[in-house]
């Protein structure tokens, strides 16, 4: 078990050096649905306070909606970071394997954002010399697979077994600006297509709670000035689920 986690500390110090970008992603909604009236719902939250929440709902046997939002307002000195981002969609799950503990879903989705970022100049003597602001408001399209597992491994802490399971989404995100201000000016907007896989790892702490630890990579197709590469996921947080099936 120790193997599976001992990259870990290098792979969040690869995320957390990461440049900034107009485009903070979301956590991917992984809802692990596996029968109709299953409802899952998650909240996580990284280390800079990019705080996702994330809601499912199995409508039948194989069929979801899922619903997401994230929001971050990071203020320091030279730079401020605001962000918000909702996005909807729907797709197919089912289970498998001797246990039907094994989930695959597929998901498409729609979804709208906004950045904002300020930029300030110092001079030697702390005095405020230049102030730049862009404000970006954007359109996202996603696909997105994911693959999961709940066959249980343990981990044993302070004397007591808590399961384990993992998963996967590999999630392909079309990001366009709509508008693009730039000092209160009119600036040419820019779009790209970002690959985001994502793992993730869940404690049980109950048959309701999880939790959960995220992390992720974000690759631009396109090489962009604004809307590029530069936000990856490094997240922990709390998942439930109710009316699943029962993990073996």
């Amino acid at each position: 078990m120790v193997k599976n986690y001992k990259f870990l500390p290098l792979i969040a110090l690869i995320f957390l050096s990461s440049c900034s970008s107009m485009y903070m992603p979301n956590v991917p909604n992984t809802p692990m649905l596996s029968q109709k009236g299953e409802f899952s719902g998650g909240l996580h939250i990284s280390p800079r306070f990019n705080t996702s929440i994330n809601g499912a709902y199995a409508v039948s046997d194989h069929i979801g909606v899922l619903f997401s939002g994230s929001y971050m307002n990071r203020e320091k000195e030279s730079k401020d970071y605001r962000h918000k981002l909702v996005e909807v969609g729907g797709g197919w799950f089912d289970t498998f394997g001797p246990d039907n503990n094994r989930i695959i879903e597929i998901y498409v989705g729609y979804g709208g954002g906004r950045t904002d970022r300020t930029f300030r100049t110092f001079d030697d003597n702390d005095v405020l010399t230049a102030t730049d602001i862009e404000e970006v408001t954007y359109s996202k399209t996603f696909l997105q697979v994911n693959y999961s597992s709940k066959k249980n491994n343990n981990l044993r802490l302070f004397g007591k077994d808590f399961p384990l399971n993992y998963g996967t989404a590999l999630r392909i995100s079309d990001v366009n600006m709509k508008t693009f201000m730039r000092n209160s000016m009119g600036q040419q907007r820019e779009g790209n297509v970002f690959f985001e896989p994502v793992f993730f790892t869940r404690m049980r702490l109950s048959e309701l709670v999880q939790l959960q630890y995220t992390t992720s990579g974000t690759f631009g197709i396109n090489s962009r000035k604004f809307m590029n590469a530069g936000n990856s996921i490094f997240t922990l947080g709390a998942v439930f689920n109710l009316n699943g099936k029962k993990a073996k």
